[in-house]
């Protein structure tokens, strides 16, 4: 019986988890002030790409049983701020029922008056809400996940307390703080996935990143319009979906990559040639696959 859903997952998992052992080293071994400081500033943008996989394992969870699962959203939650179910229930069966309608979506861009947010405001009103939308979104719709939303959530924050008491000044920066900034930082790329993006359609609603090295680090998150279309499809097979969606999306709707990936023009809109177009397509994914 193997462990895995898909064994795509096998690197990352250990990859997130050596970086929890390296968290809990520093924590445990740091005695000057500047090295737990360091280590929090080093891992800002490393713990945003996390948060990608973090989503990925909420929309499909990377292991076929439950133990292994709560114990990497433990680990998660610490990496990134975003506990177990918190991005099922907020992001999964809330955004994606409800991203073409603004006054309904957990991650709205749109002020209540129908203009558009700044990227801060947006930001800081997604972040600030995410926990209480999720609580909303399960105490609606889905009570059991609430349940297992709640429970870990309060392990999680025994678990902090319990690093605090340890050491509060290394758990500060080794945890507490990057939770805080991860979650920040995630909140803040989302911004650029579907804002003033005003359509019924799901081939015009997302931005797309076909960067090779942000969809290595993000786990072909770029293919954004992919993602929607199959919200649970694994990961790995976004690319070929997108192949298959690109006739259908607009030129337009393609960005570049963020920091650190581009440092000019970051987040800038792309529109691509037919030639680029063409590139794309290739031979479609099977129905096979997208059942998977």
């Amino acid at each position: 019986m193997t462990l895995f859903r898909h064994p795509e997952d096998r690197i990352p998992v250990l990859m997130f988890a050596g970086v929890f052992a390296l968290d809990v080293t520093v924590f445990l071994t740091a005695r000057s002030w500047w090295v737990p400081v360091l280590w929090f500033a080093l891992g800002i943008i490393p713990k945003g790409w996390i948060s990608a996989w973090n989503h990925h394992h909420q929309h499909l969870t990377m292991f076929r049983h439950a133990l292994p699962n709560r114990l990497l959203e433990i680990i998660f939650g610490f990496q990134t701020g975003v506990t177990s179910q918190a991005w099922f229930l907020h992001h999964v069966v809330g955004h994606h029922r409800n991203y073409l309608d603004q006054t309904k979506d957990e991650s709205r861009w749109k002020r209540d008056d129908g203009t558009t947010m700044g990227e801060l405001e947006y930001s800081l009103s997604t972040m600030l809400t995410a926990y209480p939308r999720a609580w909303e979104v399960g105490r609606r719709q889905h009570p059991k996940s609430l349940r297992l939303f709640v429970v870990m959530a309060a392990l999680q924050l025994v678990l902090l307390a319990g690093l605090f008491w340890v050491n509060p000044y290394n758990a500060l920066f080794v945890f507490l703080l990057p939770m805080v900034a991860s979650l920040f930082v995630t909140v803040w790329a989302t911004f650029f996935h579907h804002v003033d993006l005003n359509t019924a359609q799901h081939a015009e609603a997302s931005y797309n990143i076909l960067h090779k090295g942000y969809n290595l680090m993000t786990g072909n998150l770029g293919y954004h319009t992919a993602h929607h279309t199959r919200h649970g499809l694994h990961w790995s097979k976004l690319p070929e979906l997108h192949a298959q969606l690109a006739r259908d999306i607009p030129a337009h709707l393609y960005r570049q990559p963020g920091i650190p990936f581009v440092w000019r023009g970051s987040e800038e809109k792309l529109v691509l040639s037919e030639h680029e177009l063409q590139a794309l397509t290739g031979a479609p994914v099977s129905d096979g696959e997208l059942a998977a």
